[in-house]
């Protein structure tokens, strides 16, 4: 007999922590590190605000490009070896960025590190769903973002102090570094029973192996419904990944300063991670997404009325704090619907249209520089988030039909 959802541990340390939580941390750090500097880094090599939008894009592109080779990866030697070969190339990529010789290569490579990424995360995210109870599920995948949040806090800090020795190349090291530490770690704990076993999805369903082109061609219309929210909660939260760096630099301020800036609002962002699973968990999926979103849009729309250090800090923080109201919205909603005899497929395709709206965001702010207007982008970008919460609030509850009908009564994700 089975143990109820209320006496299962939440978070199993081998399987939830060591496996999942601890390595996603380490790995955010890096990239967190690397995201605020990569504007000034840019700059600093001879590229415009412009093309320095288009190379920070080239994080997101690299992520689109490798969703659904990910899930076809992770599916096929399993989600552990997945995060070992996806570590080893984000390493590789930090570094060749970091002594890249040409604005041509660092493009290359923060492209190599976007594809290790979207790699890496999915991997977990297809396993934390397997291993999750559904009741829990909102809260443990939130968590998943919140130590995602938690290392873009640590990581623009500790850039920061390396940014004060005058070389960003050092940032582009730390980052390699902490790709490396999340393999080992990784390569240290041990496996879940079964976990790189290829098949073991399938067998469990009692289901023929999937293939991807029937899960594109089965599910078609979920992805180009609800599909859509992801892909502007996507463009709104790339978007935000970027805004402060740029408009920090347009407005003049030192990198340092932009890096501070940065992380005080991934501070702010982090702290709201469990408090909204554990909404999800008890009301349902909207009461967290829809004012998630709206609130976004509008700390986004603040963004060109700031001309200080102060007054972005102060619209950061806002930003911080709107944004950790959906912490982990997009995985929980794509766990809820994933077939379980094709999820890493199902969850690669998710994630191409999320990535594809991550991308969108920097390269709407890239546009409106080069069209003479920063703050155009930035109030375009900034629909995304209202755009976002029309389409869930219409769409979600009639999708929620893709999972189990009673564990959704019960895990509040219904009308």
């Amino acid at each position: 007999m089975s143990t109820p959802a209320s006496r299962e541990p939440i978070f199993p340390f081998r399987t939830v922590v060591l496996g999942a939580l601890i390595p996603a941390f380490i790995f955010s750090t890096g990239i967190g590190a690397m995201i605020p500097v990569l504007a000034s880094f840019s700059v600093e090599r001879g590229a415009t605000i412009a093309l320095a939008g288009v190379i920070a894009a080239m994080l997101p592109i690299g992520q689109i490009v490798a969703d659904l080779p990910a899930g076809a990866l992770a599916s096929r030697i399993g989600d552990r070896r997945a995060m070992l070969i996806a570590g080893a190339c984000a390493a590789a990529g930090f570094l060749a960025a970091g002594f890249a010789p040409s604005l041509l290569t660092l493009g290359a490579a923060i492209f190599l590190v976007g594809a290790a990424n979207a790699v890496f995360h999915l991997a977990r995210h297809s396993y934390l769903t397997e291993v999750t109870n559904p009741l829990q599920r909102a809260r443990v995948l939130s968590t998943l973002g919140g130590v995602h949040r938690i290392g873009q806090f640590a990581g623009p800090f500790l850039g920061a102090a390396l940014t004060l020795g005058g070389d960003l190349r050092w940032v582009f090291g730390l980052a390699a570094v902490t790709s490396l530490a999340a393999v080992a770690t990784v390569f240290t704990a041990r496996a879940a029973k079964g976990e790189d076993d290829p098949d073991q999805r399938t067998r469990r369903a009692g289901t023929p192996p999937v293939r991807l082109k029937q899960v594109l061609r089965d599910y078609r219309h979920l992805l180009l419904t609800l599909g859509m929210c992801g892909m502007f909660v996507g463009a709104i939260r790339g978007a935000k990944q970027q805004v402060l760096p740029l408009w920090g630099e347009y407005i003049g301020l030192d990198p340092t300063t932009i890096s501070l800036i940065y992380g005080i609002s991934s501070g702010i962002d982090m702290l709201l991670f469990y408090p909204a699973g554990k909404v999800m968990d008890s009301f349902g999926r909207l009461w967290v997404g829809v004012p998630a979103m709206l609130a976004l849009g509008a700390a986004m729309a603040m963004v060109p009325l700031s001309s200080t250090a102060a007054q972005l800090a102060v619209v950061g923080i806002f930003m911080g704090f709107a944004n950790g109201m959906g912490s982990g919205i997009m995985m929980t909603i794509s766990s809820d619907i994933a077939p379980a005899e094709a999820r890493p497929q199902f969850l690669g395709a998710w994630r191409v249209l999320t990535d594809i709206g991550i991308g969108l965001g920097p390269l709407t702010l890239a546009a409106g520089a080069a069209l003479g207007s920063l703050a155009i982008g930035v109030l375009i970008a900034a629909s995304y988030g209202p755009m976002g919460a029309a389409i869930m609030q219409r769409w979600l509850p009639r999708y929620s039909d893709h999972a189990n009908r009673s564990t959704r009564r019960r895990a509040g994700i219904t009308r």
